[in-house]
């Protein structure tokens, strides 16, 4: 049961090289430098132009200064739609001592498991309700019926005729 952004996300080939320029302020979030140009008409020349983007890191494994590749995902937050392919170059620390990169099947997994999960919470918070609702319209009925001196059966049967 994949959906419809996690096959989005298989298909996926567009990866952009950066480098990472802020790690470790933001929790499992970096920030990365895409390169870029401009072309300039009125000089006829063409100048940098760097995009930032920010990259989902699920395990923290990213230093300041890494090369890294990235790919567009699905949105993590409100600004980040990136996530981390793999580290090209390390920058410090190696790449053994830090911990692995997910791939991009365990992080469809691990977001299918948290939709599922939440999913589950939400039809169980509606059962409750449901039947909070229901004991709710049995005490209505019964204060009713002790009001009007009748059995609880003659206010069901009136209320089922309208």
């Amino acid at each position: 049961m994949s959906s419809t952004v996690a096959k989005a996300a298989r298909r996926v080939t567009h990866e952009l090289h950066g480098v990472v320029v802020s790690a470790g302020l933001m929790d499992k979030t970096v920030k990365v430098r895409v390169g870029g140009q401009k072309w300039n008409k009125i000089v006829n020349k063409w100048f940098a132009d760097p995009k930032h983007y920010l990259v989902h890191d699920p395990n923290s494994s990213l230093r300041t200064g890494d090369v890294v590749s990235i790919a567009p995902g699905w949105p993590t937050s409100q600004h980040k739609r990136h996530y981390v392919k793999h580290i090209i170059a390390p920058f410090g620390e190696p790449i053994d001592k830090r911990p692995p990169v997910p791939t991009l099947e365990e992080l469809i997994a691990e977001r299918e498991s948290k939709k599922e999960a939440k999913e589950e919470r939400r039809t169980a918070r509606r059962q409750e309700q449901h039947e909070k609702a229901v004991e709710e319209k049995q005490r209505r009925k019964a204060k009713l019926a002790k009001k009007q001196h009748t059995p609880i059966e003659t206010i069901e049967n009136s209320s089922a005729e309208q």
